[in-house]
């Protein structure tokens, strides 16, 4: 048996293992705050202040501490748009829940034409993916018609579960508005902490729009994206989070929430 060639081999191994492990450590990470499925319970309290966030990443999504509205961060912006239709950039001081933040470095950008709706422009989104059990930032700029988003107003104890307070929320839409769609898809394998597959906000360019988004079409856009597979999850250190009941099987009420539409009597037109 040839010893000292197999030993080089595995050293040489080894050292490659070694640098593929440093280089990825240098990659930028996803940064998740709390869970979906604690969100979905009624944890709608984190000690965590945007000026935290920020240091952790200049794009992603998330919402407010009582579940004030959404939470939309671009180009190291973060946009609060509350449930009366008002966009604004938020306090430093202010807390969140639950967000998603990482440092955007494109790795692809495509040039998109027309989609008739949001399945079709994720279904353009698929395209460009390399692995789909992987997690990626994805920007979508450019024109959009038929842009239906939501924001919740702000709650008050005792919290009510996700899926009944996501009745009351604010409905917004417009016609046509140039802006940008910001979001997080993640793999199948991250139920309970994300929601599997995209995660959609928005903020127009102007700055008077935005929020959760329901539905929406493409006239044409520009999009961006950022394969990640490193994840930093920091978890609330509070009771509404140590007692929430993250055992359940939350699947049903997650798809109900993220779809979620409003009668025409709630849907308030800028």
């Amino acid at each position: 048996m040839h010893v000292a060639p197999l030993r080089r081999r595995w050293v040489a191994a080894l050292v490659l293992g070694t640098a593929s492990l440093a280089c990825a450590a240098q990659e930028p990470a996803l940064y998740v705050y709390s869970t979906i499925d604690a969100l979905l319970a009624g944890v709608y309290e984190g000690q965590l202040s945007v000026a935290q966030l920020g240091a952790k990443g200049n794009f992603g999504i998330g919402t407010y501490n009582g579940l004030d509205g959404e939470m939309v961060v671009h180009d190291g912006k973060f946009y609060h748009v509350r449930a009366d239709g008002s966009v604004r950039i938020a306090a430093p001081t202010e807390r969140t829940p639950l967000a998603y933040v990482l440092p955007f470095v494109p790795t692809k950008t495509v040039e998109l034409g027309p989609a008739a709706s949001l399945p079709a422009i994720e279904a353009l989104a698929d395209q460009q993916l390399s692995n789909k059990n992987m997690f990626y930032a994805v920007e979508v700029k450019g024109r959009f018609t038929g842009i239906f988003t939501r924001a919740i107003p702000a709650q008050g104890r005792p919290y009510r579960p996700l899926a009944e307070v996501s009745k009351t929320q604010s409905v917004f839409t417009r016609e046509a508005v140039a802006g940008t769609l910001v979001g997080i898809r993640s793999p199948s394998l991250s139920k309970g902490i994300s929601v599997p597959g995209y995660h959609w906000h928005f903020i127009s360019d102007d700055l008077t729009f935005g929020g959760h988004v329901l539905g929406t079409g493409l006239e044409r856009g520009v999009l961006k994206l950022a394969q990640v597979r490193r994840l930093e999850v920091e978890l609330p250190l509070n009771d509404d989070f140590a007692n929430a009941d993250q055992d359940k099987d939350r699947a049903a009420e997650l798809r109900k929430v993220e779809s979620a539409q409003h009668d025409k009597d709630g849907v308030h037109k800028p």
